[in-house]
């Protein structure tokens, strides 16, 4: 029989579980409901239903797995003792960030660089010697410069300003209000203090900037170009801690916010005018980086196969 490893992705909106065999070939592959706490009794049942849910799909539901590998939304804190009554391993079984197996995936396990941005911001890199570091990822209050909420927040105090008579004329002004329906933008403003308005829908607003961006709006191109300037500045901390003047790094760009064709290849631009940077989409998706993880934590390294196409 087969020795399997499992790899799993929790997030904020699915679970992912990917399982191979030993030579690295994957054999089952499942995608589930979200799964990025345990708190209380109805948290702590949306997680077991989405754990099993995407193992169950993957066809190995029960099977026993050499090493298994998780990285969660939220971090690992309620959900490892849980984790380990679930599911069968008879070896290592780790539990952590999903910034880890992001970071594996995107640079198919090399050494290398991450810049999320998608409602939020997060760095995250490792080096050869496997160090780590990290950047940003501190909450919509405190920062997440350069992420679709910080973006729309932007957007919107530029209306703010022009509406009231102190700011450049911007048409960021008229697409929020005709996107939301409110009749000003202070009406607006507090309307985003309202739970009608979540994190994730308003940062789902800042495809806007990017649309007036592209429309030749130049207040638009100054919220993308500042967002752009921070991502890379994020990138450059880290790339600082990790990696020495002139090493190769790869670094990848994750996340909603880069589907900015100026955005991104502003953010590439100015990463890459330091030596030995290369800015690239990344080579893998989570899920695979969990598997990787998984392998080596049993001391195997092999390359994987048979992937799934929403993983390549």
């Amino acid at each position: 029989m087969s020795r399997l490893f499992l790899g799993v992705d929790g997030g904020q909106s699915s679970t992912t579980a990917m399982v191979g065999d030993e030579t690295g070939r994957i054999v089952g592959f499942g995608r589930g409901s979200e799964c990025n706490h345990v708190k209380g009794p109805e948290g702590r049942t949306k997680f077991i239903n989405a754990i099993n849910g995407c193992i169950g799909l993957t066809g190995f539901q029960g099977a026993q797995f050499e090493a298994a590998f998780l990285g969660f939304s939220g971090g690992p804190v309620d959900k490892e003792q849980l984790l380990r009554e679930m599911i069968n391993v008879t070896g290592p079984m780790t539990v952590t960030h999903d910034g880890a197996i992001a970071l594996t995936g995107a640079t198919a396990g090399e050494p290398g660089i991450i810049m999320i941005a998608g409602t939020g911001s997060f760095c995250y890199g490792r080096n050869a010697e496997g160090r780590t570091a990290r950047a940003g990822g501190w909450g919509y209050i405190f920062g997440d410069e350069g992420g679709g909420y910080d973006i729309t927040r932007q957007a919107l105090r530029a209306a703010l300003r022009y509406e009231e008579g102190w700011g450049p004329p911007t048409v960021l002004l008229l697409m929020l209000l005709e996107a939301t329906g409110e009749k000003t933008a202070n009406d607006l403003m507090h309307r985003f203090y309202t739970v009608d308005y979540p994190r994730p829908r308003i940062a789902s607003y800042s495809k806007l900037v990017d649309e007036a961006c592209q429309n030749g709006d130049a207040v638009a191109r100054s919220v993308l170009q500042a967002a752009a300037q921070q991502l890379a500045g994020f990138t450059s901390a880290i790339r600082g801690q990790l990696f020495k003047p002139g090493d190769a790094a790869f670094i990848a760009y994750i996340g909603g916010v880069y589907r900015s064709d100026f955005l991104r290849e502003t953010f590439r631009m100015l990463v890459e005018l330091e030596d030995g940077n290369v800015v690239g989409s990344p080579k893998l998706g989570p899920a695979a980086g969990a598997l990787i993880e998984a392998y080596r934590s049993a001391g195997l390294n092999p390359t994987l196969t048979n992937l799934p196409e929403s993983e390549k």
